[in-house]
């Protein structure tokens, strides 16, 4: 072992028992007549108490000469503490996010009720507001195995919406137009990206040179 590595591996081994000990510098210093700043270079690695100071701090710690110079009994830093990450309810967070849509559409009706105007229009627009309050909040936290299903609700929302907001003129026709719009969501949904037909034959013929 080379002089450098010595000085590294017994200032290792003196950090360890020190803070074993729960002992500073000072301390240390202290009882083995010496200053913190000497304890402090050879806990650096700068310099290596001789075979008597090795022989008391053997002495102080319990422990034998050879393993302050063993690499056994290197020291290693602690571990920080991990701090428990908060986690949160997902589920619980969407919930609240879109009961508290509904929340507000319903203290806008009561209002137009105590003032004697009846607005139920108000829950027709907060059916699409309130899905795509959901559908931002899925995005969000990576809740998307049910994207497309949830996409394809809005936009019936939607549909459902017009026609609700005009249904003097009882426009079904326009859900002619949804079935589409939901067929268009549904093959979206399915699109894959390929590889060039050049490079799928030339991965091909690859495989078949291969034993």
């Amino acid at each position: 072992m080379q002089l450098s590595e010595l000085k590294l591996v017994t200032a290792s081994n003196i950090i360890k028992l020190r803070t074993g000990r729960g002992l500073t510098q000072a301390e240390l210093g202290a009882m083995l007549n010496y200053s913190d700043k000497t304890i402090s270079k050879w806990e650096r690695g700068e310099a290596i108490p001789d075979a008597y100071v090795l022989t008391q701090i053997a002495e102080i710690f319990g422990v034998t000469v050879d393993s302050l110079l063993s690499t056994e009994t290197h020291w290693q830093p602690p571990e920080e503490e991990k701090k428990p990450e908060l986690s949160y309810s997902i589920d619980v967070i969407i919930a609240i996010a879109v009961i508290g849509v509904w929340t507000l559409a319903l203290t806008a009706f009561v209002a137009l009720w105590l003032a004697h105007i009846i607005c139920w229009q108000i829950f027709v627009v907060t059916l699409p507001v309130s899905i795509l309050t959901y559908l931002v909040l899925i995005c969000k936290f990576h809740q998307t195995k049910y994207l497309q299903f949830v996409v394809a609700l809005f936009v019936l929302s939607l549909f459902a919406m017009g026609y609700l907001l005009f249904f003097h003129a009882n426009p079904w026709q326009i859900f002619l137009i949804a079935i589409l719009a939901e067929v268009i969501v549904f093959l979206s949904f399915r699109v894959r990206r390929r590889p060039p037909r050049k490079a799928a034959r030339a991965e091909a013929k690859e495989d078949e040179k291969r034993p």
